[in-house]
């Protein structure tokens, strides 16, 4: 199994499967934006081997590029795993209490976000691409986290996963603009005169996040690898049929 980990300790577990040409549709995680379910299918079962887990014991979300949140239960124990139909609807970001839950983000270009705290059970997964950072979806978790869960946020430690790269990410006036009106983000934004384009980090933009939100900077770990100019990413940029990345996190006690 083709993979990045991430995280690995005596409690958590955490990574991002990584693109590879000998496996069926080339390591394709994704139910929704493929050829064949069951090549999926049979990616997911060798990740879980894998993490000697069970498909069963996988949570995902149907991704809608939303700032919504949801909390993770037994209850929700293998939604989305054999079944796009069966994932958690309208969510972008999931996090639990629970131990042997695989938390699963799926994405081709966006951030993925994965963390976990020192001092209680909490781990989770945000899926922020352009759109979920404008609309501040990982900042409005921690938040959340913080007010309602009671969480220690100096406690909690965040892993970026591959994404595309300020290089590659070029948009117009618009996009720009949603980014600059969040009022901390310039820094990452670089204006192109030839072409007429704004190139925005969005990996950074989602750091700053996390640190707005009360997350220690030195808590913060960010794989630079662009999922766009590497030949192991999945990027819906280069190629709107792309394939998607699983970045996961579970605590195994």
């Amino acid at each position: 199994m083709k993979s990045k980990i991430y995280i690995q300790n005596e409690k958590h577990q955490a990574g991002m499967t990584m693109k590879d040409f000998e496996s069926p549709e080339s390591n394709n995680m994704a139910l929704h934006a493929c050829k064949s379910a069951k090549s999926v299918l049979y990616n997911r079962e060798r990740l879980a081997s894998f993490l000697q887990s069970s498909p069963a014991n996988f949570v995902f979300a149907n991704q809608t590029h939303s700032a919504n949140f949801h909390h993770v239960t037994e209850n929700d124990r293998g939604k989305g795993a054999l079944r796009q139909d069966t994932a958690i609807a309208d969510t972008d970001a999931l996090y639990t209490f629970e131990p042997n839950i695989v938390l699963c983000s799926l994405t081709a270009d966006c951030v993925p976000v994965i963390f976990y705290s020192e001092d209680n059970p909490l781990i989770g997964v945000i899926h922020s691409g352009w759109q979920g950072t404008v609309k501040e979806i990982t900042l409005k978790l921690f938040q959340h986290l913080q007010q309602t869960e009671q969480c220690n946020l100096n406690h909690v430690h965040v892993q970026m996963g591959a994404a595309l790269s300020q290089r590659k990410f070029e948009v117009d006036k618009d996009v720009y603009t949603k980014f600059h009106d969040l009022g901390y983000a310039d820094e990452w934004i670089e204006y192109n005169e030839v072409t007429n384009k704004f190139h925005i980090d969005n990996q950074l933009t989602v750091k700053k996040q996390c640190e707005l939100a009360g997350i220690p900077p030195g808590n913060i770990s960010i794989d630079r690898m662009c999922t766009f100019q590497s030949t192991d990413g999945f990027s819906y940029r280069e190629d709107k049929q792309a394939g998607r990345h699983l970045s996961f996190i579970r605590r195994t006690k």
